[in-house]
């Protein structure tokens, strides 16, 4: 039975009721329902509502009266929101994030909500909120949020060696909190002797008051076979490219966004680029000026922006070009994940990512610098580096293909070539690392890794010139060439970044993949 002032309609009510009438007594199920509906009134401001269940046995037939006594007090109304910890990130950063309202009534589910929203930032380590009475006033509380800062941003650096290219350097910084502004900034860098590659991100995700995001990204990659000590080159791809983006959330979970880059491209061959490069130069010519517009859906209901536990995340996003482009071409993206909790301290992840592109129009097949490959760290771990799927056919050299200034390979080595067809997934249980006291920065897994590239078309090119004919060696599209693999992970959020770990053995070992069996990336998480 109820009994009070219910301050809600009582169907609700009832419906949060968990003791029926014929169940065993369970006094857990009775402070179950209790708490249960005391959150119902404090999503209406009774955040002083007291519930009790009140038990009245009787023994002659062994049954048992249960009657939930509501005193919901007054409403209480929110006097101040304040936040404390916040010691990079700027005020207006975290109150941008809130959905309960200084002089609204105080709601329960409002300010849980505020408290995720803080959370999927991944600018903290732990987000604390209470919601003490104001002194000497009996319908007023403050709102008072905690907060734990951690590195929102990874710095990456590499520097190598080799005999055709001279000293490689590398580096890239990403901050995801800009001066605790809450903006989005990426640069990066690598030179070598004879290649630059130069990339620049900005994104602010609040332009406008209610949520709208803007992006901006310039890019710049050149090569110069001048420089290269050794007059051999598969194939190079300068790039200069510029494109904008703008976001627009359409719930408190998902948002669109749309974009548009212009990207001038220029292909470059050498004595050993393989057929299939010289073919598409041959139809298409070398040099691409397109402009590409994309949309795309994305959802997260995440409870972390960093190691999250529980919830799931889903984006669909398909790019195309435009009128007026060289080329004609699209490619459409699916990425999902979804964590699921098996207990306190273990989670079920499942993620996947799909991907497929083609030509159009005048445009036979999806550019080759435009394929999809696998392999490696964040696709199917314990294979190197996009090694998985379609290999490229090795120069034959001039006197079989025709193609001018060209060698046949002496090594006659397949590379890998990509696919216009992704697949890859996994399952992984998240568990906590024995004997660490502090796990809110670290996450260890067992995973099974499966996927792989193929290439939908998987028949012969020929080159229109003088009639020769390259074959990819390709995978039809089958879930039986799917490469698996199995480990063991471990990610911790560390201040230059999240740094990841991976021993992983292949399962299903493809032709010609190359196997590595412990891999680590900086800078990157799930």
């Amino acid at each position: 039975k109820l009994s009070g002032d219910l301050k809600v309609p009582e169907d609700q009510v009832k419906s949060l009721l968990l003791v029926q009438k014929g169940q065993v007594f369970s006094r857990k199920l009775m402070t179950t329902t209790s708490e249960l509906i005391t959150r119902r009134l404090g999503n209406e401001g009774y955040t002083f509502a007291n519930v009790n269940g009140v038990p009245q046995p009787h023994d002659d037939d062994h049954t048992v009266d249960i009657t939930f006594a509501v005193d919901p007090g007054k409403r209480a109304y929110v006097n101040r929101i304040n936040f404390r910890g916040n010691t990079k990130s700027e005020d207006e950063v975290l109150r941008r994030e809130m959905r309960q309202m200084e002089g609204g009534w105080a709601s329960t589910y409002l300010i849980d909500q505020s408290k995720t929203r803080l959370e999927r930032l991944g600018f903290f380590k732990e987000v604390n909120v209470e919601t003490p009475a104001v002194p000497g006033v009996d319908d007023q509380v403050d709102v008072n949020y905690s907060v734990e800062e951690q590195a929102s941003g990874s710095i990456t650096a590499s520097v190598g060696f080799a005999q055709s290219a001279g000293l490689i350097l590398g580096g890239s910084i990403t901050q995801n909190n800009f001066l605790g502004t809450g903006n989005k900034v990426s640069i990066g860098l690598t030179r070598s002797e004879y290649q630059s590659r130069y990339n620049f991100g900005y994104v602010d995700p609040y332009w406008t008051a209610d949520g709208v995001s803007l992006g901006y990204n310039a890019f710049y990659r050149t090569t110069d076979y001048d420089d290269l000590d050794v007059d051999v080159a598969s194939y190079a791809v300068d790039s200069l490219g510029a494109g904008v983006s703008v976001g627009y959330p359409i719930s408190e979970t998902s948002r669109l966004t749309f974009g548009l880059t212009a990207q001038q491209d220029k292909i470059k061959t050498g004595q050993y680029t393989v057929d299939e490069i010289f073919d598409f130069v041959n139809r298409e010519g070398d040099s691409y000026l397109n402009f590409k517009a994309s949309a795309g859906w994305s959802e997260s209901t995440l409870n972390k922006g960093v190691l999250a536990t529980r919830g799931h995340s889903q984006s669909l996003t398909l790019e195309t070009t435009t009128p007026g482009s060289d080329l004609s071409f699209f490619k459409l993206d699916y990425r999902g994940q979804l964590f699921q909790p098996l207990s306190e301290n273990y989670t079920m992840r499942l993620h996947t990512e799909l991907g497929y592109g083609d030509g159009y129009g005048s445009t036979d097949g999806l550019p080759f610098y435009e394929n999809y490959y696998a392999g490696g760290f964040n696709s199917v771990r314990g294979f190197k580096d996009s090694t998985l799927g379609p290999r490229s056919t090795p120069s034959r050299g001039a006197a079989v293909t025709g193609n001018a200034g060209t060698l046949a390979d002496p090594d006659q080595d397949p590379l890998p070539f990509g696919g216009n067809v992704l697949i890859q997934g996994g399952v992984e249980v998240l568990f906590p690392l024995p004997f660490v006291k502090d796990q809110r920065s670290l996450r260890t897994s067992v995973f099974w890794d499966v996927g792989n590239v193929f290439d939908s078309k998987c028949d012969k090119t020929t080159n229109a010139n003088v009639g020769s004919t390259a074959q990819t060696a390709c995978n039809d599209i089958s879930l039986s060439n799917m490469a698996s693999s199995v480990g063991v992970g471990v990610t911790w959020v560390t201040a230059l970044g999240p740094l990841s770990f991976a021993l992983a053995m292949p399962v299903k070992k493809p032709d010609d993949a190359e196997t590595q069996v412990f891999q680590f990336s900086l800078g990157q998480t799930f």
